[in-house]
């Protein structure tokens, strides 16, 4: 399966976050390198659990500043994390499954690039840009 691209339009303009989603979009890749090889199921089921603690991370680090900042819609910035780490869990137990690997890993690249193009360059575009203007002053 082909690797998740970096698209410069992930970039938020936040050292923290960008970080954040470059880890997130790295471990993705090494676990869909790693998926393809056959003895290296119990290192896919390994990487998934540390990409499931770096999205737990990043959305930490992003909520604790939502609630710093009192960024107005802060719930349902929080829904969307909440929902999306609902899905992942319930991926990433299927793919500890007798043959459900593939299609597991497969819904989680699928979820992963729909949070890239719909969460990321969307609402965490807004939430970068509230978050600098309250860091100014304004």
């Amino acid at each position: 399966m082909s690797q998740i691209e970096w698209k410069e339009q992930y970039t938020l303009g936040d050292e923290g976050f960008d970080e954040d989603i470059k880890k997130i979009v790295e471990r993705m890749n090494k676990i869909l390198h790693a998926y393809e090889q056959p003895e290296s199921q119990k290192d896919v089921l390994e990487e998934l659990r540390f990409l499931g603690d770096e999205l737990a991370i990043s959305f930490s680090r992003q909520e604790y500043r939502m609630k710093e900042y009192l960024y107005p819609p802060y719930f349902s910035h929080k829904r969307e994390h909440d929902s999306f780490l609902e899905k992942y869990k319930k991926y990433r137990e299927e793919a500890g499954k007798e043959g459900e690997l593939v299609a597991a890993v497969m819904k989680i690249r699928g979820i992963i690039e729909e949070w890239l193009e719909n969460h990321v360059i969307v609402e965490d575009k807004k939430l970068v840009a509230f978050l600098k203007k309250k860091e100014q002053g304004m």
